[in-house]
């Protein structure tokens, strides 16, 4: 018998049984214990399109009960090396998000006071910017693989500061990321001007467009990666509307042209040898997908994020 929490196996409940926790682990309170934890902020308070990620989590949570304890594709056995558990959901004031991103980083604060690594469920992007202030007063200002089709830098949406277009923004004025080690990865699309996308390598971070990787393996850029980034402490955030939507329709803004669900895994398990001090996956909005495939999607990544953790 292992001392390490397990997900509920298909032969002991069957798949559309038991918990609802990520891959129907058991659940806990808090991160006391935990190596890593999955921990959900059903927000949608910060989108500018389409609503519904709020719902994210929980349909994330619904369709990972497929996911099985084994990579097969890399070998990692996750659960075999580290305890984890779902610790439930950030409680956010749904109708102040201000409010709420304080609420956010405080509850990242306590998480990261176990020494336990967050894995997010999200909700809109907004969300990232409070945990980089976490992650900042715990590690110091942090490296960043951002995976998104936008750049999500606006200096402000409707005169706020605070929505799901300006959390890179926002954490860039707040010292928390180490600039030289900053990669955005499958931005695309239309935008108002080239500094949409030429802000962030006004800043020394290296922006690498959807078309870039048209037709090409990703291993190559995240070998990059892993050289420029070396033992520093890094953040990677994964917006499901990188993807393209004929794969993840599930979401607010979507854009033509997009990641693969191949690329997204060679993205992810190419993090594999880095010093992931914590992930998200982000802006699943579950209304706009009735198969709920991108939600299983987005279920996935999550889990090839817990296994490439160091």
């Amino acid at each position: 018998m292992t001392r390490y929490n397990q997900p509920l196996g298909g032969n002991e409940m069957p798949r559309f049984g038991g918990p609802v926790t990520m891959m129907r682990l058991p659940a806990q309170a808090t991160a006391e214990g935990l190596d890593a934890c999955f921990v959900g902020i059903p927000m949608d308070i910060g989108t500018s399109n389409r609503p519904g990620t709020r719902l994210g989590p929980r349909q994330i949570r619904d369709e990972s009960r497929m996911l099985r304890p084994y990579n097969m594709a890399t070998g990692a056995a996750p659960f075999e090396r580290m305890q984890v558990a779902d610790i439930g959901d950030v409680p956010i004031n749904t109708f102040d998000l201000k409010k709420s991103v304080e609420i956010i980083a405080e509850h990242y604060r306590e998480i990261l006071s176990h020494g336990s690594v967050p894995l997010t469920l999200g909700g809109d992007h907004t969300l990232t910017w409070p945990i980089l202030r976490a992650m900042k007063e715990r590690h110091g200002p942090v490296a960043l693989v951002h995976v998104d089709a936008h750049a999500d830098i606006n200096e402000a949406m409707f005169g706020e500061a605070e929505a799901h277009g300006t959390p890179f923004r926002r954490a860039w004025e707040e010292g928390c990321l180490l600039n030289d080690r900053v990669f955005q990865i499958g931005l695309r699309g239309t935008g108002y001007a080239p500094e949409d996308f030429d802000w962030g390598r006004a800043q020394g971070w290296t922006v690498v467009q959807a078309e870039e990787l048209w037709y090409r393996s990703a291993a190559p850029l995240m070998e990059r990666v892993r050289a420029t980034v070396g033992d520093a402490p890094v953040y990677l955030s994964f917006d499901i509307d990188s993807l393209d939507p004929a794969f993840a329709p599930g979401t607010g803004t979507v854009e033509p042209g997009g990641l693969s669900t191949w690329q997204a895994l060679e993205i992810v398990r190419g993090c594999a040898g880095l010093n992931l001090v914590g992930c998200d996956l982000v802006e699943v909005s579950p209304p706009y997908d009735p198969s709920g495939n991108t939600a299983l999607i987005a279920a996935n990544l999550l889990y090839e994020m817990l296994c490439v953790l160091p």
